[in-house]
């Protein structure tokens, strides 16, 4: 059978720092990496993913998994094996990989067929750097298989692609910055057009057809209203002198927009007004803590000092964490917070570049669930807050007919 075999196009560059990969891969003892998430693929290949396989993985008996192969300071010897599915689409927009091979059909032929043709190359395959957590078990035997005494690393446990991804490009901090705009302008659109009587499932799913209108890939909506703390699309209705509080992930080429609004039905009374200002208060006070060179724990510092003097401290929490191609990436702040991980860059300067996620959540006894969530990015003199409309206590539409 004819192999589908794409030579790479010599002018496209690497679309990454491969010099600082190489620092990284040798910081942490590896000669090549086996990449096989799909974030990461997207990353280094400088594509986009695969798309018969943007919102699935299962296929026949197996299941895609695109392989990447990267050895350290030989690039020009990098491999990408994909699924016959991504002939066409690999053929249209050649990545810059020396050698494409879109031959595979499931999961384990693709990590042999990677690690034949590394092999072949004449690549140090000792220290083998791996996704643990998006290797399948087939696949990991086999590569195991494949390679008789070499040390299998975990390559996200060691930060090497999370800190190879942690600095974002221009085009990177575009896409966030469109992602995020899109989203809150998909939420004032909801927001607007719907009144009393509406159910969070109605709610959740016109913010869908909204989100899709504008472009995005809708990854999901939680949304809480009344006295109520859940946030699952359910029948429970909006009614009149309800909070609405909307919190969605608008995926823009890959990369994620995050960010929570808050709405009320009629007009927010002074309690309401009062307690979405405390919320206010606590978001300014972190975003002022961004910038290059400061610690990423000031982050906390900063907003935990004005959690200590508002009134409804003791029901309101705050989060900070990176954002990009994975929500809770790099810059990781904090250990305590609801994703468990090390708050590595507490203790590491902030760079021009980095994207955080920054929300604080008020679950008030009596008023509901308040929040804001917002995409802040460093900049060279300071920060820049990605969607900043849709700050206060935006109006619902009128009752519905």
């Amino acid at each position: 059978m004819q192999e589908n075999v794409t030579r790479a196009n010599s002018s496209r560059a690497i679309p990454f720092d491969a010099a600082k990969l190489d620092r990284l891969m040798e910081a942490a003892g590896l000669d090549v990496l086996v990449v096989t998430s799909k974030h990461n693929v997207q990353y280094l290949l400088g594509a986009e993913r695969a798309i018969f396989f943007d919102y699935m993985d299962a296929m026949g008996v197996s299941r895609y998994l695109p392989v990447l192969v990267y050895p350290k300071g030989a690039p020009d010897k990098a491999v990408y094996i994909g699924h016959r599915l991504e002939t066409h689409q690999r053929a249209v927009a050649q990545p810059w990989v020396p050698q494409v091979r879109t031959e595979s059909n499931g999961s384990v032929d693709a990590v042999t067929r990677a690690v034949g043709l590394i092999r072949d190359a004449g690549v140090p395959l000792k220290r083998v750097g791996v996704e643990m957590a998006f290797l399948p078990m087939d696949a990991g035997r086999a590569l195991a298989d494949a390679l008789p005494g070499a040390e299998l690393k975990d390559a996200l446990l060691v930060l090497v692609l999370e800190r190879l991804r942690a600095v974002k490009s221009a085009d990177e901090l575009a896409k966030l910055k469109t992602a995020s705009e899109l989203v809150i302008a998909s939420m004032l659109e909801v927001i607007a057009a719907h009144g009393p009587g509406t159910t969070k499932q109605q709610l959740s799913d016109s913010l869908r057809v909204a989100e899709a209108n504008r472009g995005l890939t809708f990854e999901y909506c939680l949304l809480a209203c009344g006295r109520s703390h859940n946030r699952a699309p359910s029948s429970q209705r909006w009614e009149q002198g309800d909070v609405l509080s909307l919190d969605s992930g608008g995926n823009y080429h890959g990369y994620i927009g995050d960010l929570a609004r808050m709405a009320v039905l009629g007009e927010p009374d002074a309690e309401l007004r009062d307690c979405l200002a405390e919320i206010e208060a606590v978001q300014r006070a972190a975003f002022a803590a961004v910038r290059p060179g400061a610690l990423g724990g000031d982050i906390y510092v900063a907003a935990e000092r004005q959690l200590a003097q508002i009134a409804q401290r003791d029901c309101t929490d705050f989060l900070a964490h990176g954002m990009g191609l994975v929500s809770h990436e790099a810059p990781r702040l904090t250990a305590k917070g609801p994703v468990p991980y090390d708050d590595t860059d507490a203790r590491l300067p902030l760079e021009t570049g980095m994207v955080v996620s920054i929300e604080t959540t008020m679950k008030h006894p009596k008023r509901g669930f308040i929040k804001l969530e917002d995409t802040v990015v460093v900049t060279q003199t300071g920060y820049e807050i990605f969607g900043e409309g849709g700050r206060g206590w935006n109006r619902g539409g009128s009752a519905l007919t």
